[in-house]
């Protein structure tokens, strides 16, 4: 089996979708498919089933540029945001160009016809299915779909309990009246403890450090007002451009007097649990935006521990027991269940292989040009989102910006683009450099490099990063243009 296309979209979940999207409104004469490894729409969104999941940045810049988020609930349920992306698919006809259940595995450039060889397997027949593509794109996001991270603990296969990872829950996991135990304390584990608060006998958070949290309101009411008065498109437009300032405002707040914001972050705890709370379990040992914030919808989290459901505690295993864990401390924790929200495992491309007329190429080596194409990498662009802001925010212009590079070798006649960086731009920084957040530590050399200067320099910068993809020419110094 061998298909030809003008493009090639790999993953379709929010990128993927969002990219299909673009190129259907601004370049609807290319022929594209999407290859999409499960067998449905939405990548994480459709992956991720644990208990309350849910979007961790609000749906007003999670939407898409092009179809808003048209509904005043903030902070959406992740079968909700699946929704929206499958409704987004069928609304500009993407449906019939995704192919499910098709993983890809290896994509080689060959020069003599300018085109990338994509050879995938399809899960459920074992075939091997062979393409070739003027332009591909990788939306497959940056972790492993296939392994979470799970570390080492000592002595767990004594544990008789059940121990599940957030990224592979059970639909069968019954947890009513059980003693739950959540190892972390990131987005994952503040999500899942008060959803399942109220089921469970009692569900304790075990984290080796505290994160900082953000209290939000999950519901506007004042859009809801609102709608009343103005045509809702405009609304929920109004709503979005607000909340790129406010999210914008807040990070570059929280990086230029990171004190302050420590102490309004931490004055929020104190006056959702009250002035009895240990604030040992809330005070992080970093600075606000050294690490994601967690967000907390109305409060959910703060109202689990003071029902008297939830604890919290912190300290680091010993070793597990049969029974549950034993703390560095000497303290016992006993769990019927123990949920293992450690983190992910990060990957680039989806873990295919890539090479150049059959010479292998470590993507991870490379430096990212513009955060959206590859060095040395002919016609190959990547969606990478925001890590301090929502995903889709950058999946939307990096999108943009790639059909108007599309269309600028079209009307030039150009057959490949190629960036070129000089010598000795290259940083020890990887793509998402900004965080210290462990995930993206122990994944570092696995990600794309980036240089001393731009357009070599990730930015993660909503403001300099749209005005770079949308409105700077696409000629330059660094891109480099061939015809047939």
């Amino acid at each position: 089996m061998h298909e030809e296309y003008d493009v090639l979209i790999i993953g379709a979940g929010l990128s993927g979708i969002g990219m299909a999207c673009h190129l259907r409104r601004q370049l609807p004469g290319k022929r594209v498919a999407i290859l999409e490894r499960r067998n449905a729409i939405g990548g994480t969104w459709d992956l991720f089933r644990y208990p309350g999941v849910r979007s961790d940045s609000d749906m007003f810049t999670m939407g898409y540029d092009f179809r808003p988020w048209m509904s005043p609930k903030v902070l959406a349920k992740g079968s909700q945001i699946r929704e929206y992306i499958t409704e987004t698919a069928r609304e500009y006809d993407i449906e019939k160009h995704i192919q499910f259940g098709v993983k890809v595995v290896s994509a080689d450039w060959s020069s003599g016809p300018q085109q990338w060889q994509v050879s995938a397997l399809h899960k459920a027949t074992g075939e091997v299915r062979n393409y070739s593509c003027r332009f591909l794109i990788s939306c497959a996001g940056y972790y492993n779909y296939d392994n979470g991270y799970l570390p080492e603990f000592p002595g767990i296969e004594r544990y008789k309990g059940q121990c599940v990872h957030p990224q592979f829950w059970p639909a069968s996991l019954d947890y009513r009246d059980k003693n739950v135990l959540v190892i972390g304390s990131g987005a994952t584990a503040v999500t899942i403890v008060p959803a399942m608060a109220g089921d469970v006998a009692h569900v304790t958070m075990l984290q080796r450090s505290p994160s900082y949290f953000l209290n939000v309101p999950s519901y506007g009411k004042l859009l809801r007002a609102f709608e009343h008065l103005l045509p809702k498109r405009w609304v929920y437009r109004f709503a979005r451009s607000c909340n790129i300032g406010l999210q914008r405002l807040f990070y570059n707040s929280a990086i230029r007097w990171p004190e302050v914001m420590r102490d309004f972050l931490l004055g929020q705890v104190k006056k959702a649990l009250g002035k009895d709370c240990d604030m040992r379990h809330f005070t992080p040992k970093y600075m606000p935006w050294e690490q994601r914030l967690c967000v907390v919808p109305n409060g959910d989290f703060f109202k689990a521990i003071k029902s008297g459901k939830t604890s919290v505690v912190t300290d680091e295993i010993e070793s597990f027991t049969e029974q549950g864990v034993q703390l560095k401390s000497g303290e016992v924790l006993k769990a019927d269940i123990v949920i293992t929200a450690t983190g992910l495992q990060l990957q680039t491309f989806g873990g295919m292989e890539l090479s150049i007329d059959g010479n292998p190429v470590q993507a991870n080596r490379l430096l990212s040009y513009k955060s959206v194409l590859m060095q040395d990498l002919p016609n190959l662009a990547f969606i990478l989102g925001y890590v301090n802001a929502s995903w889709t925010l950058k999946a939307d212009i990096a999108s943009h910006y790639i059909c108007r590079l599309i269309n600028y070798m079209d009307e030039n006649t150009y057959t490949v683009a190629t960036p070129r960086a000089p010598e000795g731009e290259a940083s020890d920084e990887s793509a998402m450099n900004t965080l210290s957040s462990g995930y993206i530590q122990r994944g570092n050399a696995e990600l794309p490099r980036q240089g001393h200067h731009l357009p070599w320099r990730v930015l993660h910068a909503y403001e300099p990063d749209r005005q770079m993809l949308l409105d700077t020419p696409i000629a330059d110094e660094w891109l480099e243009f061939a015809a047939k």
